[in-house]
């Protein structure tokens, strides 16, 4: 199983989403209407398009988790694990790739267009277990071109193979002169995977959107734009690279699409930003069901934290870590559940309530990890992948 892990950094809306109050007085309600699911469910009249693929994911109504502070928030978020000044814990991206390595000559992990702020990175583990950053865009104005990913113009194949030898000869002086060799052969296995993506046509491929035909870029969708930075949204792209990745054998790619702190003005927050995440998630989930890919990649579409019950004066909604929505998709989740429920004012979790821990648990468990096993910190100290997290059987198409 892979994993797309989509990220809506800044706090993402659970009642401008897939949880809305229409029945809630007007100033916890905000300021949408509903749409219908495909499934008889409601949605925020925003996301129409993945209403009508609500049968394809499930819906966690119900997460919760402790500190509604951006930055400590998203460390929890991606490491399972609150920051503390005496240890650094590893991203998930970096345990799976821990866990299960590189596959069929690609990355174990990537991240795209690069790591969210205050993600953390792979802590207690090897940096060689960290994300391949793109260092590039590829829903961004120009021509899309992972940085460094070829060899530079007018370097011949037979300089480019002198070098490696020359380096390779300075490599077994210093292993020589007794130099540390962890770090040799953690620099030995960075070499070796950049030398297979610089001359893998496969893997030159993969990271590239030019072969797609159009058809498959509108149903991702493009041309969407945010108004707040006058830039493409590029989450369309960026989720169309992800499916190409998982296909060619990545198993972790993290996909970065934030800006959701809406302290002013939701209503036009949410216009802005929704139409492209509301195409590209549709899309991505419709293609990977359309290829046979969805039972074996899980889809996992995050947020640090929700938004205050109650519209505030300026007409948004400030940080909330009570009461949430996410999303499970595909990697044998269930398809068509709304698992949990909010209160009538999104304020506390009503029924089956979720702790983060919880949920990374789960998605863990899915990838075929056991989130209770312990890893070694600084060869000698173990500490469990998750802490005090537990299966939700309920969310499992084979509970």
């Amino acid at each position: 199983t892979s994993i797309i892990h989509l990220n809506l950094g800044g706090g993402f809306a659970a009642q401008e989403s897939w949880d809305p109050k229409p029945e809630s007085p007007a100033e916890y309600r905000g300021p949408f209407n509903v749409t219908k699911t495909k499934n008889g469910e409601l949605f925020s009249e925003n996301f129409p398009r993945m209403a009508q693929v609500a049968d394809k994911f499930t819906v966690v109504r119900s997460c919760n988790c402790r500190i509604p502070d951006h930055g400590q928030a998203t460390y929890h978020l991606f490491t399972g694990y609150l920051p503390t000044t005496v240890i650094d814990y590893p991203q998930m991206g970096a345990v799976v790739s821990q866990n299960f390595g590189p596959r069929d000559n690609m990355p174990a992990y990537v991240a795209v267009p690069g790591l969210s702020g205050f993600s953390g990175g792979t802590g207690y583990l090897s940096s060689k277990f960290g994300a391949f950053q793109l260092g590039a865009d590829p829903g961004a104005s120009g021509d899309f071109r992972v940085k460094d990913f070829s060899i530079p113009v007018g370097l011949s194949q037979e300089r480019f193979d002198r070098r490696r030898t020359a380096r390779e000869i300075v490599e077994q002086r210093l292993r020589k002169l007794n130099a540390d060799t962890d770090q040799l052969n953690t620099q030995d296995e960075f070499v070796a995977q950049a030398q297979t993506l610089l001359t893998s046509a496969k893997a030159q491929s993969a990271f590239s959107l030019a072969d797609e035909p159009e058809h498959i870029r509108q149903l991702y969708g493009s041309g969407y734009r945010l108004k707040y930075r006058n830039s493409p949204a590029a989450v369309n792209e960026r989720l169309l690279l992800a499916r190409r990745l998982v296909e060619a054998g990545v198993r972790f790619v993290t996909v970065d699409y934030g800006g959701w702190d809406a302290h002013v003005g939701i209503k036009e927050d949410v216009q802005d930003k929704a139409p492209a995440l509301d195409h590209a998630v549709s899309g991505l989930l419709t293609d990977l069901d359309q290829r046979g890919l969805l039972d074996s990649t899980l889809v996992m579409i995050t947020t640090e934290f929700g938004r205050t019950p109650k519209v505030n004066k300026d007409s948004g909604r400030d940080h909330w870590a009570r009461s949430y929505s996410m999303i499970l998709a595909g990697g044998g989740v269930q398809r068509g559940l709304v698992y949990g429920a909010s209160d009538a004012t999104a304020s506390e979790p009503e029924r089956d309530p979720v702790a983060l821990e919880d949920f990374l648990h789960t998605a863990y468990h899915q990838l075929g990890i056991n989130a209770d096993s312990e890893l070694l910190a600084f060869g000698t100290r173990p500490i469990e992948i998750v802490k005090g997290g537990k299966l939700v059987k309920s969310l499992l198409a084979t509970s």
